[in-house]
């Protein structure tokens, strides 16, 4: 029988105490008010108003607009180009840069949230090429810097060129306005004169941005003010002629709106940016205004991501076609991570436009060709089905963003389904094309969703969560704005005709909210992902316990874990799962070579499963390995041993343990160590000196790296015990950790009841090392003194200054200085022990999981620091 997880309930508190709502307030409220805006802008348009408008756009708009888009996409591409020349110049061709900055553009406006998407298509990118962390922040930084300095001279060079376009935005007068663009060019000049400085590097911490030369930086201005003047021209000539007569006016619109998409986080701030553009405007009840911001979105967002997408499955076709050039392998491996990204955007697409069909009028036409094949309650499921497939696809497409296998198949029935439906529905041919299309892809796409994940398909994040409730939201308010012309009656609902498109969409928006209500509280309740229970011990590593000569080892028998076991069972590593991390904890145990094998079987094992990888409170042994694997190295602390074979508690420094030793004695306390196989019958009492320890500490067990006082786990060793002479009562005990060979000795449990004298703690740590040097033992371990050993020096890296200080001035939570000191009296030799985690910032959700699995998160270790006042 094993111990279940103590923290599994903390854990569940913590995830919801640190759950990001703060993230989602902005974004929430940002959308609601556009989409109410939105909503009264456009209420008095009807939907056959909107397509006639779009059908009679002019041809030479509609071809300048997709020029303009070229050429926007075209800088962008260069952002990236520019970025890698001056942060890793050499070590990415530039071509794979180009291609980054161009798809990963395209997919990034699709997908919305550019902090989430676009940050991570690049660091997937520039990892693959080699690059590390630090250069990847770099470059990111680089091209988002670049972008304000472009913006602030366009704006600039705006208010001095016009005066009266932008300040009547902010009310400004002319002369004031010209002053303030004057201002922002004499800044932007300040900063060119301290770049040709060579000033051109700057830090803050670990971090370091170097900045462009001048001449870089003037093609980055260049570049930046080429794209925003051709993105923002792209809807300009697509908008009635007689609302675009200003255009410093309409540029100021046009960014505003965009950065009202970007601080929504929905899929191409999709309602967001209209209610912007229509508002600025004032272009209230303008059905021309309406389609020429569709068709900015079909020709800007749509268009450029269906390129991208046909460009990475053709890298992906081509090596199956014939022979590769180097150039050819290197935009593969380039554009290779971009693969799950672009499989969710296809599919979030393809649930979209299901969602979209069902909210806006069927043809006719076409669907007078089922009417004598089909009955009308066929046609009416067949409608209903697919709008369900479509809000299902919507929350299916998280798990292809995170390469899991039970989303692509899911998503693969799904638009076999969805195609089938589109049909019979209406035959709706270009929705069934789009269908068949994504379908090609996924197909295409299949060895990238290798991810067997404990994590049910049907899960939704609270960022993606949100995304997918404005893509419903918006195909529900495209019915609305369709059907605006019926009169609302409750007999609609229950209303079925073959013309009964309005009763359609009602049951259909019902439908999608009911389901898609169903799975986001589904997700809340059950949290993000299902954590692996421990399992029980296998003998085979009871046995490698047993053979091992360090007494880590005898921590894997907590019962809180779960076992890695070699194939040839020579080795094992033990872990936990905290439901985002995969933890393990100390070396592996077997031969070395065993040991590196096991570790890149748990570091697949996590990839695999979709979880972050770590290891905690290991030692130099395998750091090689680690290195190799890209994992930021970080020292937590230093493990003492004593060497027994000199040791004796002889000299000041160990007086204490001499006087406890004897007084102890004297006062008719007597040492024994009692075997395993006869611990059973002193169970009871042992419990019972644990209970009054606890409660004299006002505390609770551990886990993961220490172990608890559970009957199972304590059978595995023999114990030291100090008892009463006269009475025969057990006052104190501490389970041993014995390494084979007599190689090391330790202990994990030391407890001692309430009433016993201050001497017996002192008393029975002395009888032990007397003991283990008697029975052979070459070393004593006295476990790790958390951040000791660290740097302090205003060189050495944010980490260990962290550490130093939490070491220094942490006595409020922890005694470290105290336990350094105690341990210090005995001359131990001290080895540094690591953590070792994903680079970035998933090294402090590492430390939080670590902190969930021994302490219970933060509220236990609050819980602990208020017990100690």
């Amino acid at each position: 029988m094993t111990r279940p997880i103590k923290t599994d309930r903390n854990d569940r508190i913590n995830r919801l105490l640190v759950h990001p709502v703060a993230k989602l307030a902005v974004p929430l409220v940002i959308s609601v008010v556009a989409f109410f805006v939105l909503h009264r802008l456009a209420s008095e348009i009807s939907w056959q108003e909107v397509k006639l408008d779009m059908t009679g756009a002019p041809k030479r708009a509609l071809l300048a607009a997709v020029c303009l888009t070229i050429v926007s996409f075209a800088a962008l591409a260069l952002y990236d180009v520019l970025a890698v020349e001056i942060v890793a110049k050499g070590k990415v061709p530039r071509r794979v840069a180009a291609m980054t900055g161009a798809a990963g553009a395209a997919i990034t406006n699709f997908l919305g949230a550019s902090w989430l998407t676009g940050s991570s298509l690049r660091f997937r990118v520039y990892s693959a090429q080699g690059l590390d962390w630090t250069s990847i922040a770099g470059i990111l930084a680089t091209a988002w810097f670049a972008t304000l300095l472009g913006m602030a001279f366009v704006t600039g060079f705006a208010m001095v060129v016009r005066p009266m376009g932008i300040g009547t935005v902010f009310g400004l007068a002319p002369n004031a306005e010209t002053a303030f663009g004057v201002a922002v060019l004499i800044a932007i000049a300040g900063l060119f004169i301290w770049l040709s400085l060579g000033r051109r590097t700057i830090t803050f911490r670990d971090f370091r941005m170097t900045l462009a030369s001048p001449r870089l930086a003037a093609m980055q201005i260049g570049i930046v003010t080429v794209d925003i003047l051709a993105a923002s021209l792209v809807l300009y000539v697509l908008m009635p002629a007689d609302l675009t007569q200003n255009f410093g006016f309409f540029l100021v619109v046009y960014l505003a709106a965009i950065g009202g998409g970007l601080l929504s986080h929905a899929p191409g701030g999709v309602g967001v940016f209209e209610a912007i553009i229509i508002a600025g405007l004032g272009a209230t009840g303008r059905s021309d205004v309406l389609a020429g911001l569709l068709l900015y979105r079909l020709i800007y967002t749509v268009l450029p991501f269906t390129l991208a997408v046909l460009a990475i499955a053709g890298l992906v076709v081509r090596p199956h076609l014939g022979r590769v050039g180097e150039t050819g392998k290197a935009l593969h491996a380039a554009l290779r991570p971009m693969i799950a990204p672009v499989s969710a955007a296809i599919t979030l697409l393809s649930g979209f436009v299901l969602m979209l069909s069902g909210s806006i009028p069927s043809d006719t036409g076409r669907l007078g060709l089922l009417r004598d094949i089909l009955p009308l309650p066929f046609i009416e499921a067949s409608h209903l089905v697919a709008s369900i497939i479509g809000v299902l696809l919507v929350v299916i497409s998280r798990g292809l963003f995170r390469r899991q296998f039970r989303a692509w198949l899911a998503a693969i029935v799904l638009l076999c389904a969805g195609l089938v439906a589109s049909f019979l529905k209406g035959v709706d041919l270009e929705e069934a094309a789009i269908l068949a299309a994504s379908l090609a892809v996924l197909l295409l796409f299949r060895p990238i969703f290798y991810r067997a994940m404990a994590q049910r398909a049907f899960q939704l994040s609270v960022q993606w969560g949100f995304g997918a409730a404005v893509l419903i939201v918006a195909a529900i308010w495209v019915g609305l704005l369709s059907y605006s012309h019926v009169p609302y009656r409750n007999e609609l609902w229950w209303e079925f005709a073959w013309h009964g498109d309005a009763s359609r969409f009602l049951r259909a928006s019902l439908a999608i909210a009911v389901i898609f209500m169903a799975i986001g509280l589904n997700s809340i309740i059950n949290g993000a992902g299902k954590r692996l229970p421990p399992e029980p011990i296998p003998a085979r590593v009871l046995d490698l316990v047993a053979m091992s000569p360090t007494t880590d080892a005898n921590i894997a028998l907590t019962g809180d874990k779960r076992f890695l076991v070699s194939g040839d069972g020579s080795g094992f590593l033990a872990y936990a799962d905290t439901g985002g991390s995969l933890i393990a904890y100390a070396d592996p145990v077997g031969p070395r070579e065993t040991g590196e094998t096991v570790i890149w079987q748990f570091r697949d094992l996590a990839d695999q499963m979709g979880r972050h990888c770590a290891f905690y409170s290991v030692s130099s042994r395998y750091l090689p390995t680690f290195l190799d694997m890209g994992f930021a190295v970080l020292k937590i602390g230093e493990v003492g041993r004593i060497d027994l074979t000199t040791f004796t508690l002889d000299g000041p420094k160990r007086k204490d343990f001499r006087y406890a030793q004897r007084r102890a004695r004297r006062e008719g306390y007597v040492f024994e160590v009692v075997a395993a196989a006869d611990l059973a019958p002193i169970l009871p009492e042992l419990r019972g000196v644990s209970k009054s320890w606890l409660a004299s500490k006002h505390g609770r067990e551990k886990g993961f790296s220490l172990g608890s006082f559970d009957e199972d786990y304590l059978s595995h060793f023999d114990h030291a015990i100090l008892r009463k002479a006269e009475n025969g009562a057990i006052i104190a005990f501490a389970n041993l950790f014995q390494g084979a060979d007599h190689n090391e000795l330790s202990f994990d449990l030391m407890r001692h009841v309430t009433a016993a004298p201050g001497f017996v703690m002192d008393a029975l740590f002395a009888e032990i090392l007397l003991w283990g040097k008697a029975q052979g033992f070459r070393w004593f371990s006295l476990g790790a003194t958390p951040f000791a050993g660290l740097e302090d020096h205003p060189l050495a890296t944010t980490w260990n200054r962290f550490g130093s200080f939490i070491y220094q001035h942490g006595e409020r939570f922890y005694n470290f200085e105290g336990l350094r000191s105690f341990k210090e009296k005995f001359d131990p030799e001290w080895t540094p022990t690591y953590l070792v985690s994903p680079r970035g910032l998933q090294t402090p959700r590492v430390l939080y999981d670590v902190n969930l699995l021994v302490s219970g998160g933060v509220r236990g270790l609050a819980l602990e620091a208020k017990n100690d006042d």
